[in-house]
């Protein structure tokens, strides 16, 4: 009855749960359908040319074949190794980075004044390095443009002429995208302007990311990315039947594979962006390939951000090493805990000298016939009593009418940062020497597991559940109540291997291949 009963909340809670996206999406669609509409007028300025679908390269005619396939290939394979590349060396330069922003404001705001610096001057003079092109006669748009967005950027090309690398660089993210993603454009960039924008975008983006400004870095990836997409479309020229457009969509996705390693949810973002349902099959193939390769040399991007932020993040599977480990192979000490009635001096040492977030409290005789575990109380409750100084006299409990002392709002749970800290609480000696009664304020029923427990599958409940704090307790009776407190930090690769060096050889040896005894004779 208790499992039936459990399962009808969550159906309920996911049910409730969908009809309210459901609501939301269906008004947020109405509303900027509204928007949209109202600004098409001409009353929103420059405002009212947004839509929808942000590089709209939809075209009823695409049709690709066999022939198109090896060039679809070649961008996956090469999406895979700019993208690993790039990983690699954002990875080197997010870590100097957090050196640098350590230091204090000044450090960071000269930082990012610096790379802004250095990217104006940059950009402003590169256009140099390409030449001026005349305008072609069958353009969509007037050639060269001025004083607005466009695909012909007059730089300082005479009239009827104009700069193509000035046409990406004088242009936002966006309006760069849709000139590569611009289809019947096959004809107006260079390939040496295509190359140097490529390189450009891939080192900025690099050097720009972690500075404390929104440089973003998804659609700068997506940039980055089309332009070698295009590069390689002009490289097959009229031997395929996609346009350069197109080809740049396909380089955008490799090198969003090859970084984020996100293949489901890019499919859907490129097909959103773009509004080009054909290209499903060519843009799964490409993802698909670019993930592969890049896993074959590092992790994601963001899995490396969070590794140099020091970011506990589990993965969902479980490595194979973790099996031949039990958990009280991954308990480390020392383990400090309370007693059910603990000194208020021993409780202001122990949080002053440790960064632990949750302690054992355990009852020993008079208030049991033996040590046992009670239970498990955070560093926030702890702070909070101190901080309303509840205090006793002498070693009696107090009765569970003590909770009705704290209003519920104290011990809710708070943002980083916002809670009470033991260093801003001041005690006086006759303070120090008083008692703490923690049984009302302690969580009597915390998840334990025993110390035989199988690593992997104690690292399944650890995630699956939510938690926080996973207790351990002993095999064999007559030992300490708890042995331990295992943490996201304990079931890290990173501390795993630190404690087992031997299991790093083992780590790759996923498939394991026997040889029958009849063929070791030979």
């Amino acid at each position: 009855m208790e499992t039936f009963d459990i399962d009808i909340f969550f159906f309920r809670w996911r049910s409730v749960l969908l009809w309210r996206s459901f609501f939301t999406t269906a008004v947020v669609a109405i509303v900027l359908r509204a928007l949209i509409d109202f600004c098409l007028s001409g009353k929103c300025g420059l405002f009212g040319k947004g839509g929808l679908i942000m590089f709209d390269v939809y075209s009823a005619s695409v049709t690709y074949h066999l022939t198109d396939v090896p060039p679809a290939l070649a961008l996956g394979v090469i999406g895979g190794i700019f993208g690993s590349l790039f990983n690699f060396l954002l990875d080197k330069v997010l870590r100097i980075y957090n050196l640098i922003n350590e230091k204090g404001v000044v450090y960071k705001i000269s930082l990012a004044c610096a790379i802004s610096v250095s990217t104006s001057c940059l950009l402003f003079g590169l256009p140099w390095l390409a030449s001026c092109q005349p305008c072609p006669s069958d353009a969509s748009e007037s050639c060269p443009t001025i004083g607005r967005s466009g695909n012909f950027k007059k730089f300082q090309c005479p009239p009827g002429h104009y700069n193509d690398l000035a046409s990406l660089i004088f242009n936002t993210n966006d309006d760069a995208v849709r000139n590569l993603f611009s289809k019947n454009t096959n004809s107006e960039f260079q390939y040496s302007s295509i190359l140097i924008f490529f390189v450009t975008c891939f080192f900025l983006t690099i050097f720009s990311c972690g500075i404390v400004a929104p440089v973003g870095l998804f659609v700068p990836v997506i940039v980055t990315g089309a332009s070698y997409g295009r590069f390689v479309g002009m490289l097959v020229g009229s031997h395929s039947s996609l346009n350069h457009g197109l080809y740049a969509v396909l380089g955008a996705a490799s090198f969003l594979g090859g970084s984020m390693r996100m293949t489901v949810s890019l499919c859907v973002i490129i097909l959103e962006l773009t509004n080009n349902l054909l290209l499903l099959p060519l843009i799964m193939l490409v993802l698909l390939i670019s993930k592969t390769v890049a896993d074959a040399f590092n992790g994601n991007i963001f899995d490396l951000i969070m590794k140099a932020k020091g970011f506990p993040y589990l993965e969902t599977h479980v490595e194979p090493y973790m099996r031949q480990l039990t958990v009280g192979d991954v308990v480390t000490g020392p383990l400090q805990v309370f007693q059910g009635i603990e000194k208020v001096g021993n409780i202001v040492h122990v949080l002053r000298t440790t960064r632990h977030n949750g302690f054992p409290v355990i009852d020993e005789p008079p208030l049991s016939e033996s040590p046992v575990l009670y239970g498990l109380i955070l560093r926030a409750h702890l702070i909070e009593l101190l901080k309303k100084k509840a205090f006793m006299s002498a070693t009696v409990p107090t009765s569970i009418d003590a909770l009705k002392l704290f209003p519920a709002g104290d011990f809710a749970e708070r943002g980083s940062g916002n809670g009470d800290r033991i260093e801003e609480l001041r005690f006086t000696e006759e303070e120090m020497e008083m008692f703490l009664d923690l049984h009302p304020f302690t969580n009597a029923s915390p998840y334990t597991v025993v110390e035989t427990m199988s690593l992997a599958k104690a690292l399944i409940l650890f995630r699956d559940v939510g938690l926080r704090h996973l207790m351990v307790m002993p095999k064999i009776s007559g030992r300490s109540p708890v042995v331990g407190i295992l943490t996201r930090h304990d079931f890290m690769p990173e501390h795993i291997l630190g404690l087992h060096p031997f299991l790093i050889r083992s780590r790759w040896k996923r498939l394991r291949i026997r040889v029958p005894r009849v063929f070791k004779f030979f």
